[in-house]
């Protein structure tokens, strides 16, 4: 995914509705499935996973991209082949095949970048071996570029070397 823009998901969470909404974030056990949003904060379908009411930890995302990888999602195969699609990086040092998201956010209802949170979340393949992953770190002062994108090359340059079977652990 080249881009990750908020509108375009704020078009399809309107489009599914509310209750959709909320039906699938149940069904998929993703963090605490909560699309209600507060007050003051986006209505649901507006922006729920953003500074709102959705809430996932890194060990919630792992459980979830499992689920995505051993396709045990309630979904079609075709949309389990077009998030492979879309999630689809360049090629990667090493040999690996990554697909991945990206995410920045702050605490609070107005973006702060000099706090900053940034996600890099998806599964990585070479030969037999899958590593599914979830990475978030929080700024303390602002960076350019986001920090989801600097989480997410920080992660691409070291998977080599983070992936090495005869690393210690």
């Amino acid at each position: 995914m080249k881009l990750s823009i908020f509108w375009y998901s704020e078009q399809v969470t309107q489009a599914l509705g509310q209750a959709r909404f909320q039906q699938y974030t149940s069904a998929f056990g993703y963090g605490n499935a909560d699309v209600t949003s507060r007050q003051g904060e986006l209505p649901g379908v507006m922006g729920a996973w953003v500074n709102s009411s959705l809430r996932i930890s890194p060990l919630e995302q792992v459980a979830f991209m499992r689920k995505i990888v051993r396709r045990t999602l309630p979904v079609s195969a075709h949309a389990y082949d077009m998030t492979a699609r879309i999630t689809l990086l360049d090629a990667q040092p090493g040999g690996w095949t990554v697909h991945g998201k990206t995410g920045t956010g702050s605490p609070g209802l107005a973006y702060d970048a000099a706090h900053a949170y940034g996600w890099f979340v998806g599964w990585a393949t070479k030969g037999p071996r899958t590593l599914v992953f979830a990475n978030l770190i929080q700024d303390e002062q602002a960076h350019t570029p986001n920090a989801g994108l600097r989480l997410r090359d920080t992660f691409l340059a070291t998977l080599p070397a983070l992936a090495d079977p005869a690393r210690p652990q």
